[in-house]
């Protein structure tokens, strides 16, 4: 698995990166959604990684994923920065068309 970040993606993610939370992590939310299908991929920064995780091929970040959300994602994929939110796509689909800085800097607690 491969994320690609786009250089005006990697400045925005530069500036919301919280000190001592090195590690970016690419997550499947279903939180208030339903059913597992109706999730919402999101990706915040951590300082946490766990014994499932597999690192996703990145040169900037470590980009962890838990190994059984791998399914919700694209094998490879790209993170844009629209000027307003984050964009986060693969060559066959739109994977989240809205993802927003405050997801990004404090998690998932504020997803929602």
């Amino acid at each position: 698995m491969k994320l690609t970040i786009m250089d005006e993606a990697l400045e925005q993610l530069r500036l919301l990166q919280i000190e001592g939370h090195p590690i970016l992590r690419l997550y499947y939310d279903i939180e208030g959604c339903g059913c597992g299908v109706n999730g919402v991929r999101i990706m915040y920064f951590t300082n946490e990684t766990t014994q499932y995780d597999e690192v996703v091929e990145n040169d900037q970040y470590k980009i962890v994923i838990d190994e059984q959300q791998k399914t919700f994602f694209e094998p490879e994929m790209k993170l844009e920065w629209t000027g307003r939110l984050f964009r986060l796509k693969s060559p066959n689909q739109m994977l989240n068309a809205s993802l927003s800085s405050r997801v990004i800097q404090k998690g998932v607690e504020f997803v929602g």
